[in-house]
């Protein structure tokens, strides 16, 4: 176990933590939480000896191996799948071990090598290595790519998968969330629930906490509290103890008071002189309790829209990708779609299937490639790419950043109501001259939100804006999407988040954009079950390669097997039913005239349901037609009357269109039900 005994840590004259004791078990799975700048660094230093406590003492036992991210990105022309094999130390010592056995021709040096090899796993070290690349969102093709040949983020990401390559007993995560997309998000929380070490993240993603941990460190005012639940129980038993806190405090208070009123009143009187030097002696003795003491909180809202165009951007058989010289890379073909006044869409995809694409095209920080794209007069787009520094300059300050934007005619030019404005977004006295290039990565994408503010827009256009945001910047942000009274279009892994503020979901993948009928939760075993084809893919393909007798056996290992004795004696009938096989002559024959009389009264059950499918069908089909009617005429020059009527009858039939797709899939579901059950 790791133990803090009375542990003090001093930075200058800041004290970040005083008098902690804490133990953590083996194999405990902990959330560490606390607002910015509260310690929460310093304790992964502790835990790694890049910092020593000035007081007491920390104890981790020896033998236990440390796994983390580690920060600088590399350089290095090895490909992927080697560069994350390097990470496993065991592994590397052992082939060093090898070599030197085999140049010296030491026969026993040879055999104690092997035997290390193989304790060390070399036999599956490729195929784990790989498994966790591709479970982080690369593709197949990429697992031989150069290191270098990969963005920033994708590096990051092979910081993280060599982590995890590592053999350990105790992992540090500082955010490890903060370069995936939702589908590898998925992916590391499955394999974070089954890592059998100690386990410790730092995390504003609620969601991957309450999927991943069941301890909760919190640091505030210098000291660690441990709760025993993830963060969502933490929020409920810290809110309990403020409660009470608070409620202790008062009645602490009303005591103090009774005690000064009765010193002050009898100080002065003999008879009552020594009950009142009794009183201030108490007072003296007693511990005082402290007020309750919350963090702040942040909130902002955003303006209400001028105008609210509908439809806002109609697409007619476009493509999504990228322009280069003659030459055209297209990622998204044949899309046709509607963005509405008052959407809310959540916009899922596996990566790079090209949901950022077509944010920026949308956005028209990139040509789309062709077919046509109309905006709604009006049409006002505030726009938070992914990378912050897209749409900032790191040598200018958040002031001037915002004085641009008024001498374009965007809001107020008045210097005062500016700082006040973004004061309201926590940048107050110097920070508003700081160069943006010094500030951190959540003081960025607060300045990123600060500037779509102030545009006052009528479409948002999200592209993880969640990334270094705490947790209570995240709540503001979903309260302020929730008020907006304008069109959200969300790209985001934070599926709180997502929850929160999205109405419907498309799915973006190579074969287009679709609408996403189930929930957050659909699309989660939908990620995993992409994942595992993909993982089984791959080892069928290397089982494919190694078995040499793999194209003359033509049974698949997926066949169930023939000598299964819940079989053997029962065969099944027409209806799926399972019937004897042994039966007489007469007893089948007997059998028969009863299945069929299940039948026709099945047919009987059954009839009013498929008229009523069939019907329901043609309707949707009448429908569909008229929507695509619509959709063309949005894309014609028409008056703002007919455009706007046209856009209100384009939405109630497809939210008609809607209802009767579920009619049809229910419809469907109860004829299937119909046929599965027996019926007497």
């Amino acid at each position: 176990m790791i133990t803090f005994r009375n542990i003090e840590l001093r930075r200058g004259t800041r004290t970040l933590l005083s008098g902690v004791n804490l133990v953590i078990n083996p194999g405990e799975k902990i959330g560490l939480v606390g607002r910015n700048g509260a310690g929460k660094s310093t304790f992964f230093a502790l835990l790694t000896g890049d910092l020593q406590e000035e007081k007491g003492e920390v104890e981790i036992p020896e033998h236990w191996r440390l796994a983390q991210v580690e920060q600088h990105m590399p350089e290095t022309d090895s490909s992927a799948s080697d560069y994350v094999l390097e990470s496993d130390a065991a592994l590397q010592v052992a082939s060093q071990a090898l070599k030197a056995a085999e140049a010296s021709n030491d026969g026993m040096a040879i055999a104690e090598a092997h035997l290390a090899l193989a304790d060390a796993g070399v036999h599956d070290a490729l195929s784990r290595a790989q498994s966790l690349i591709l479970g982080l969102g690369f593709k197949p093709h990429e697992l031989d790519l150069p290191v270098n040949s990969f963005s920033g983020g994708w590096r990051m990401r092979l910081q993280l998968a060599r982590a995890l390559m590592c053999p350990s007993d105790l992992m540090l995560l500082d955010e490890p969330t903060n370069h995936l997309d939702l589908d590898a998000l998925v992916w590391l929380e499955s394999w974070l629930q089954r890592y059998s070490g100690t386990l410790v993240i730092i995390s504003h993603d609620r969601e991957f906490l309450d999927a991943v941990t069941k301890i909760t460190l919190h640091i505030d005012h210098g000291q660690i509290s441990r709760y025993g639940a993830n963060y969502s129980g933490f929020e409920t038993l810290r809110t309990q103890e403020l409660i009470l806190q608070q409620a202790a405090f008062v009645k602490q208070q009303d005591r103090i008071n009774h005690l000064q009123h009765f010193i002050d009143r009898f100080k002065a009187k003999a008879s009552k002189a020594k009950q009142a030097q009794s009183r201030v002696k108490a007072l003296e003795r007693m511990e005082k309790m402290s007020p309750m003491l919350n963090e702040a909180d942040f909130t902002f809202a955003f303006k209400e829209p001028l105008q609210l165009p509908n439809p806002m951007i109609a697409i007619q058989n476009g493509s999504f990708g990228y322009k280069n010289d003659d030459e055209s890379t297209v990622i998204l073909s044949g899309v046709g779609r509607s963005v509405l006044s008052g959407q809310r869409i959540g916009i899922l995809g596996a990566n790079g299937q090209g949901k950022s694409t077509f944010i920026k095209t949308l956005s028209q920080s990139i040509p789309l490639v062709s077919g046509e794209m109309v905006q709604g007069k009006g049409l006002n787009i505030g726009y938070f790419a992914q990378q912050e520094l897209d749409v900032l300059r790191p040598g200018q300050s958040p002031l001037e950043h915002m004085q641009d934007l008024a001498r374009r005619g965007i809001g107020s030019s008045k210097e005062q109501e500016i700082r006040n404005f973004l004061g309201t977004f926590r940048f107050a006295d110097t920070m508003v001259h700081q160069a943006v290039g010094t500030l951190s990565g959540g003081e960025k994408a607060r300045l990123v939100l600060a500037m779509i503010v102030w545009q006052r827009p009528n479409l948002l256009l999200l592209d993880e804006p969640t990334n270094h945001l705490d947790l209570m910047t995240r709540e503001a942000l979903a309260m302020a999407l929730n008020d907006f009274d304008g069109t959200v279009m969300l790209v985001s892994h934070d599926r709180s988040l997502l929850r929160s503020v999205c109405e419907e979901f498309w799915l973006v993948s190579r074969s287009g954009i679709a609408d996403f009928k189930g929930d957050l939760d659909e699309y989660q075993r939908y990620l995993l079950e992409q994942s595992k084809a993909m993982k089984d893919e791959q080892s069928g393909k290397k089982a494919n390669k190694s078995s040499p007798n793999s194209k003359r056996n033509p049974k698949s290992s997926t066949q169930p097997p023939e000598t299964s004795e819940g079989l053997l004696s029962m065969t099944p009938n027409r209806t799926g039913d399972l019937a004897p096989a042994n039966l007489s002559r007469e007893d089948k024959k007997l059998e028969q005239q009863k299945r069929l009389e299940r039948e026709r009264a099945l047919q009987a059950q059954i009839q009013p349901l498929k008229k009523e499918l069939q019907a329901t069908e043609l309707r949707l089909q009448t429908v569909q037609a008229q929507v695509l009617t619509l959709e063309a005429s949005l894309m014609q020059d028409l008056s703002p009357q007919e455009r706007a009527q046209n856009g209100k009858a384009l939405k109630s039939l497809q939210e008609e269109a809607s209802n009767l797709e579920e009619k049809w899939l229910m419809l469907g579901e109860h004829i299937e039900q119909s046929h599965a059950l027996p019926t007497a």
